[in-house]
């Protein structure tokens, strides 16, 4: 049971938002790969003026970088691109982490927790939230690839899981305690509200789940970005 991340950066201007002296996309993929999510797959538009610089962005990073096609692909076809390449790279995935580019503040433990509570129930799409807020990356079972592919192209992220509530998959939120969840790129981490910390799961079952993440050695040198040929998802 594997969790992947995919990470929506497009436009190119908010993935390169600065994040404390980090591009927007490199903290979001840190924190995803630090967090147990394997592979992290970034679909980027890295064209047009600022040609590379996503990539760039990337440089050592443990990311496969994933071209959307063209400009007028929504979010719909990009979701349902990353979801596609995740389970070609690694075909044990069951889920993945549909991040946008522009919550950037989301720490790895809950990309843990979420990862965790997947295991228990594989069949939910899971939310994290914060004082009663759902927020993002949203983790989506590879079993609802199906059902996004046939979605309009012109929805919205927040509007992909509302249809995906509305056609019966089962929507979970999670209360992560992670202001980084419910607030953007826009708001200074130092405004955040305190950092809560997930609840203690009530078992000690040692969890596997994500555990590629810790098959390399700590020594071993960082890979940096894969370029991945646009895998038209299926319709």
């Amino acid at each position: 049971m594997t969790v992947a991340a995919v990470i929506l950066a497009a436009p190119s201007a908010i993935a390169l938002a600065d994040a404390e002296g980090t591009p927007a996309v490199r903290r979001i993929a840190d924190a995803a790969w630090a967090g147990g999510a394997v592979p992290v797959v970034v679909v980027a538009d890295d064209a047009g003026e600022s040609v590379g610089a996503v990539a760039a962005a990337l440089a050592t990073a443990e990311v496969t970088l994933l071209s959307p096609g063209t400009r007028e692909r929504g979010p719909v076809e990009r979701v349902a691109l990353g979801m596609t390449a995740a389970a070609d790279l690694v075909g044990s995935t069951t889920a993945s982490l549909i991040w946008p580019a522009r919550v950037a503040w989301a720490d790895a433990e809950t990309v843990t927790t979420l990862i965790h509570t997947h295991g228990d129930d594989p069949t939910a799409i899971l939310r994290p939230a914060y004082g009663g807020v759902v927020g993002w990356p949203a983790l989506v079972p590879m079993a609802a690839l199906g059902h996004v592919s046939a979605l309009s192209p012109s929805c919205t992220p927040d509007e992909i899981l509302d249809e995906l509530a509305q056609a019966g998959l089962a929507v979970l939120s999670l209360d992560t305690g992670d202001p980084g969840t419910t607030h953007d790129v826009s708001v200074p981490r130092a405004a955040l509200p305190p950092f809560d910390g997930p609840p203690r799961p009530d078992d000690a079952v040692e969890r596997e789940w994500g555990a590629p993440a810790a098959d390399q050695p700590d020594d071993a040198p960082p890979a940096g970005p894969t370029l991945l040929a646009n895998p038209d998802p299926a319709p």
